[in-house]
């Protein structure tokens, strides 16, 4: 299954940049300026879910592993959360700087 959900994505991504890959070659400098704000727009929104998954999924697994501590141990449960909270912030702090990356990118359009 997880084999297919790879094809399946990966096929995903291919049909999506399909109509960059083929775009015409021989456009007029106006069109190639719009196909790269294009892909400026593209990489922004393509990289901002990216960094949203990947943050969601990081701050699920320290999440769980938090809790699964703080349930074998009660007494741990001081210990385990501050480095827990600082850990959560260090992962979203990392998609925030995406979406500052992705509207630097934006601006430029």
């Amino acid at each position: 299954m997880k084999r297919f959900l790879t094809v399946f994505m990966l096929l995903g991504i291919f049909v999506g940049f399909a109509g960059i890959a083929f775009a015409a070659g021989d456009a007029p400098a106006a069109a190639l300026g719009d196909s790269v704000k294009q892909a400026a727009a593209l990489a922004a929104g393509l990289g901002l879910g990216i960094a949203a998954l990947g943050g969601a999924l990081g701050q699920g697994k320290g999440l769980a592993a938090a809790l699964e501590g703080i349930a074998r141990n009660p007494g741990a449960a001081g210990k385990i959360l501050t480095p827990m909270l600082i850990g959560l912030a260090m992962i979203e702090s990392l998609v925030i700087y995406s979406l500052v990356i992705s509207f630097l990118l934006l601006n430029k359009l």
